[in-house]
């Protein structure tokens, strides 16, 4: 069997070997480039949801940044890709490519960045991860390791690739987004710095980049190593390849006054976001009210961020003010309602006020955007209060997913659902022999509710006739919570040698008592 399966690991591996269309190299890859594109597609939207959202507050930004990855993709060695660029409304500083060109630059990395040059060495990099198949490797070699070759032979029989596809478009982007590995990392650095000289930049501002964030990775500040390095390790390895790579090319521009111009909004707007920093520290410590005091401030130099309402909000909640945070909710939603967060925490709210049309109407339009745990737990105990247990059990079951305390709630949602759903497995048995020989059995209600109109069906061993002993028995009594019932089954063993002949004993149906 174990050579078997090594067999098969090897001819998966052998069926899944690709050329890198960057570098000319075999890859592994159980992924197809439309599957990639796929993927990237139907992730794209989610993911930038649950980093904040699109970046609004200044539309110009978000065309130039589009605008400079555009330029790059063209002299890339896939310009046919489906490339998009959008700017993150993320403090945080990093960006990222799904598979199929879909990249995201954070406005935490862009006020770090002094010219377009650097930008172009940021939007280079991600470009090569798209292009280089990157994501789609790792999505393949991460699926290897953590289901065993076996199992993966199993799931692509048929259609190589096609499991691993399904798998991957469901994980989310933390299945591409994960830390790149060494090798990934310089190639994206290496052929990175050739689409910006193609494009026509100063290929030095990849080193300068690449030494900025060396230099800011021994803060060691938690936003960085949750971000951008993350995912993209900084080097010393990394500056020295880059600095190699430098006179390979002639100078070009770094359009430095230019880059300034676009990004003049996030700048202005620093103070602001400084103060919502210090909020949310504040709100960490849970102290609500200075974080009000903080917010005061930040909606005072910039109060079209909704992020700072929603802030607001949590911190409304915290004082037990629902009123207040219920408003501030509302006022984030007015100035993004594209957002699925401020949905969220209204309907959150809503729903612990007693609102829960209202709560309703705002959960399902957070769930429409992104489909959290939290948004999937409320909306199953409003499809629960209504008595739509099929749908209950269906948004309690994704809740579950949850590794914190949502997911021990709504586990325990389910057993209340399908007590609701199928109450007869809620039923206990054991079995004993009469003073004569007859089977008797012991039923015991082991749910929270009192059961009625229970059938049980009883099947035997052989009779002496040869054939199954079988009945179908209607309990004419009520069982009340933790209560047992021993009844006579009337079916009779007839050979000694059948004393310990065990007979199989199911409940077919039972009502609960309302």
């Amino acid at each position: 069997m174990r050579n078997g399966f090594v067999a098969l690991a090897v001819s998966l591996i052998i069926a899944g070997c690709s050329v890198n269309p960057v570098t000319g190299k075999s890859q592994l890859s159980f992924i197809s480039p439309q599957q990639e594109v796929a993927i990237g597609e139907k992730n794209y939207a989610p993911s930038r949801q649950s980093q904040g959202g699109d970046y609004y507050l200044d539309p110009a930004l978000q065309t130039y940044i589009r605008g400079v990855g555009k330029k790059l993709a063209a002299v890339s060695d896939r310009p046919d890709l489906p490339y998009e660029f959008i700017v993150l409304n993320n403090r945080v500083p990093n960006a990222w490519a799904l598979p199929g060109g879909k990249i995201a630059i954070n406005v935490g990395l862009l006020v770090l960045l002094e010219d377009e040059a650097q930008l172009a060495a940021v939007l280079g990099h991600e470009i090569v991860h798209a292009a280089a198949r990157h994501g789609a490797t790792q999505m393949t070699t991460g699926t290897l390791a953590n289901i065993g070759v076996a199992a993966v032979g199993v799931a692509v029989q048929g259609q190589p690739g096609e499991q691993l596809y399904g798998m991957a478009s469901q994980l989310g982007s933390a299945a591409w987004m994960a830390k790149y590995g060494r090798d990934d990392e310089l190639e994206s650095d290496y052929y990175g710095m050739g689409y910006m000289a193609k494009a026509g930049y100063e290929v030095q501002g990849a080193v300068e980049l690449q030494e900025t964030f060396v230099e800011l990775s021994k803060s060691r500040e938690a936003d960085f190593f949750s971000g951008l390095f993350a995912s993209h390790p900084p080097s010393a390895q990394r500056v020295a390849a880059n600095k190699l790579r430098v006179g390979d090319f002639a100078p070009g521009e770094r359009y430095r006054q230019r880059y300034q111009q676009a990004i003049a909004q996030l700048t202005a707007d620093a103070p602001a976001y400084a103060a919502e920093k210090l909020a949310t520290q504040a709100l960490a410590d849970e102290e609500p009210a200075l974080a009000i005091k903080h917010l005061d401030k930040a909606v005072a130099l910039q109060s079209a961020e909704a992020q700072f309402w929603l802030l607001r909000g949590q911190a409304w909640t915290m004082l037990e003010k629902p009123g207040n945070a219920e408003k501030s909710y509302t006022t984030a939603i007015a100035k993004n309602d594209g957002l699925f967060s401020p949905y969220l925490a209204r309907g959150i709210v809503r729903y612990k006020q007693g609102k829960k049309s209202a709560a309703e109407i705002d959960l399902r339009r957070s769930y429409t955007l992104l489909p959290t745990a939290a948004a999937s737990y409320y909306l199953g105990e409003l499809a629960l209060d209504s008595k739509q247990y099929q749908q209950a059990q269906s948004y309690f079951q994704q809740a579950a997913q949850d590794r914190g305390e949502l997911g021990n709630q709504s586990r325990a949602k389910i057993q209340q659902v399908n007590l609701q759903l199928q109450p007869h497995t809620f039923l206990a048995f054991s079995q004993a022999v009469s003073s004569k020989g007859a089977l008797l059995v012991t039923v015991v209600n082991t749910s929270s509710r009192a059961m009625r109109s229970i059938v049980l069906k009883i099947e035997g061993p052989l009779g002496q006739n040869g054939q199954s002993q079988t009945r179908t028995i209607n309990l004419s009594k009520d069982l009340q919570s933790g209560q047992q019932l021993t009844i006579n089954t009337g079916l009779n063993y007839f050979l000694p040698d059948q004393q310990v002949a065990r007979f199989r004993i199911a409940a077919q149906s039972a009502k609960l008592i309302e």
